[in-house]
């Protein structure tokens, strides 16, 4: 074997070493970089790549995006946006035997409109729902697994902080992006809305049926949410059209709610403060992230390991198909034990030249790869969705969120065979776009 393929082989072992004694991922993809890089070159080249790499990545225009849309997601929470929304979802769920738990699922595909996060939506929409359905007498299982599996539509729905980082990480349009998730998210949905009435026909015991509301309250509560209606229509419609940049989008977006909550008194000055102090946080962390993740991206150009893993793969001689399931079983395995802004951001510059030689489509592999992740965040022993519930509700065990979890499992099982059997569900919004 080449001594610098070697050399890059042996920093991914160093850096999954690492991982286990938990070293901050950024901060592990930075060290093993640099100090890779200087033994393949020098210790002046890799200063200098060190420098470089910096100052692109902290005066990335496109990272902007992070920020933006991170500060938009914590404005709506601290405002109160997310109650409104459950309270809407929740009545338009009329008499349907689970209705709190899809009232779950439909709050969280509409905050993660505005949000982006999946732990932010998790901790959000749980701390709303679970009281509710403790109220109501739901079982524990259903109840959590509502709100961990639907919290994960915050990584597919756009703005979704994962496929801005994809895009900025393969110079792909997140604008494009973005609308690529929107269709995808909303079929999810649907499908753990499916799970969960299937779930409840099973055993009724699971939940009962919720009030019946009059079509008056119920038209009503669509104007309550209308804030979120216009932000969302205003930041997609304005990439859509043409209008700005998914980076004006973001500002635009931002400024927008925040204007309407304080027009309306629902934004203190304190809960100011603390969206203010949680958007630093999180964008800090994204910021660090990527910026080891590119580092770590041109030691592996260096070592030549993702073309020597290319060559590899062509010589298998394999169906693409078959190719793409391996890589999305690795995806999965991986999902279960690794951060999935993490794992992207570690594998994107391996896997993504392999598929672009497939000949498959950018976007929809963006879109995708969001999804098996997805399942990721909510499977043990990462599964950090769960973890975030059973913070919020300490009565409930991990078993039972875990149990409760495997229904919606399923339903993203499914709705990934869906759009790799028909990548057009995915790809027809972007391609609509100039």
């Amino acid at each position: 074997m080449d001594s610098f393929v070697l050399t890059g082989c042996i920093g991914v072992l160093v850096l999954v070493a690492l991982f286990f004694t938990r070293m901050a991922v950024g901060y592990a993809l930075a060290v093993v970089g640099f100090v890779g890089y200087a033994y393949l070159t020098s210790l002046q080249s890799a200063l200098t790549l060190l420098s470089r790499d910096i100052f692109s990545v902290f005066s990335s225009y496109e990272l902007a995006l992070v920020p933006l849309f991170v500060f938009m997601g914590y404005v709506a929470y601290y405002a109160g946006v997310s109650k409104r929304l459950y309270d809407m979802a929740y009545k338009w769920t009329c008499g349907i035997r689970g209705g709190l738990a899809m009232a779950t699922i439909g709050a969280c595909t509409a905050f993660g409109a505005v949000c982006g996060s999946t732990t932010a939506t998790a901790a959000t929409i749980g701390a709303i729902a679970l009281p509710e359905m403790q109220r109501y007498k739901y079982a524990h299982r259903l109840s959590a697994g509502s709100v961990a599996a639907g919290a994960g539509l915050g990584a597919l729905m756009p703005p979704s902080v994962i496929l801005i980082i994809y895009g900025i990480l393969t110079q792909i349009s997140i604008g494009k992006l973005f609308l690529a998730g929107i269709v995808p998210a909303l079929f999810i949905a649907v499908l753990f809305m499916l799970a969960i009435w299937v779930f409840c026909a099973l055993d009724p015991g699971q939940a009962g049926r919720g009030e019946c509301f009059p079509w008056s309250e119920m038209l009503r509560s669509l104007g309550e949410i209308w804030e979120t209606v216009l932000v969302f229509v205003l930041v997609m419609g304005g990439m859509f059209f043409g209008f700005f940049t998914p980076t004006k989008a973001g500002a635009v977006g931002s400024c927008l709610l925040l204007a309407i909550v304080a027009v309306q008194g629902k934004m203190s000055r304190s809960n100011f403060a603390k969206a203010v102090n949680d958007t630093l946080n999180v964008s800090c962390m994204v910021i660090i992230l990527v910026t080891g993740a590119t580092i770590f991206g041109h030691f592996l150009a260096l070592s030549r390991v993702s073309m020597e893993l290319a060559n590899l793969v062509a010589e298998l001689a394999w169906p693409p198909w078959a190719i793409m399931a391996a890589i999305c079983a690795i995806y999965l395995l991986a999902g279960c034990f690794i951060d999935a802004l993490a794992l992207i951001t570690l594998t994107i510059p391996i896997f993504f030249p392999i598929v672009l030689n497939l000949g498959y489509d950018p976007i929809w592999f963006g879109v995708l790869i969001v999804l098996i992740t997805q399942m990721g965040i909510i499977t043990p022993p990462v599964g950090v969705n769960a973890y975030i519930v059973k913070g919020i509700a300490p009565y409930i065990s991990l078993q039972d969120i875990f149990i409760g979890i495997l229904p919606f499992l399923l339903a993203l099982i499914a709705g990934t065979a869906v759009l790799i059997a028909f990548p057009q569900v995915v790809t027809f919004l972007p391609h609509m776009v100039r």
